[in-house]
């Protein structure tokens, strides 16, 4: 009977469970659902490439190299950059044009500011050429200034377009360009317009017919009468020779080889140069 009993009760709670299951079920049916929207796939990204140190050492060894060379050297670098750039250039903007780090080197800094092709206003640091001068007329009136002469070298750092300069001021015949026979350099010279000199044609004539002496002993004698002083002293130089038995002979001049049929020729193609042999 027990058993009975506990079989009977055992279906009623099953019966209970499954009408529970069924209302539950129906309320869900019932009821209105929301779709849920899907959410957007994140765009794809590109992959990054990862960063390699062996890209960037061949340039960190270069700055290193610049940073740990000597100071003329690292001077010569900066100079370089003001010169070509003709600006004035903070210590951060000259690092970044040729990696020469000058607030971290005193010794570069300070030679810098003290070096006399270089100007210094606290801040910038530009090139300074030794004539200010901007263009082709402040040229032409510091040429003026020079009555004697001024060396073309001391002209050529003064701007980039100096030299073309120069050279139309020599084609407007406003300056001359003559070159100093002891250094072998140009010396510009101004033509002044306002004093413009005529000679005449009889007084050409007059200079070209006066014969000079031919002994230089001669010549030295006729510039000290006039007050001048040689510039060489053809006696002293003599004696000297005389003493230390230098001969006064001119050197004989060396034969000419001349062409013959047994000469080898190598400039067959210009055959001007072997007219002679047609005839022997």
């Amino acid at each position: 009977m027990a058993l009975q009993e506990q079989l009977n009760r055992f279906k009623k709670q099953q019966e209970k469970c499954q009408s529970t299951l069924s209302s539950i079920a129906s309320s869900r049916a019932g009821s209105v659902r929301t779709p849920v929207k899907p959410m957007p796939a994140a765009p794809a990204r590109a992959p990054v490439p990862a960063v390699k140190f062996s890209d960037d050492t061949e340039r960190l060894k270069y700055i290193n190299g610049i940073r740990k060379a000597p100071v003329g050297a690292q001077m010569k670098r900066v100079i370089d950059i003001l010169f070509e750039t003709r600006m004035g250039l903070t210590p951060e903007q000259i690092n970044e044009a040729c990696y020469v780090d000058m607030l971290s080197n005193k010794a570069v800094f300070d030679s810098l500011a003290n070096n006399p092709k270089v100007h210094y206003d606290g801040q910038r640091f530009s090139y300074k050429s030794k004539h200010d001068v901007k263009d082709k007329n402040q040229l032409l009136k510091l040429i003026r200034s020079y009555t004697e002469g001024i060396a073309v070298i001391d002209l050529k750092d003064a701007y980039p377009a100096v030299m073309d300069d120069l050279l139309a001021l020599k084609a407007a015949g406003q300056v001359w360009l003559l070159s100093n026979f002891d250094s072998q350099e140009d010396i510009a010279y101004p033509n002044d317009p306002k004093v413009p000199i005529k000679v005449d044609d009889d007084l050409k004539q007059l200079f070209r017919s006066i014969e000079l002496p031919r002994d230089m002993i001669d010549i030295e004698k006729d510039l000290q009468k006039n007050g001048m002083k040689p510039s060489t002293n053809t006696t002293q130089r003599r004696l000297a020779a005389q003493i230390h038995g230098i001969s006064q002979k001119p050197k004989a001049k060396k034969k000419k080889h001349e062409i013959s049929k047994r000469t080898k020729l190598t400039n067959v193609h210009l055959p001007e140069l072997f007219e002679n042999l047609r005839g022997s």
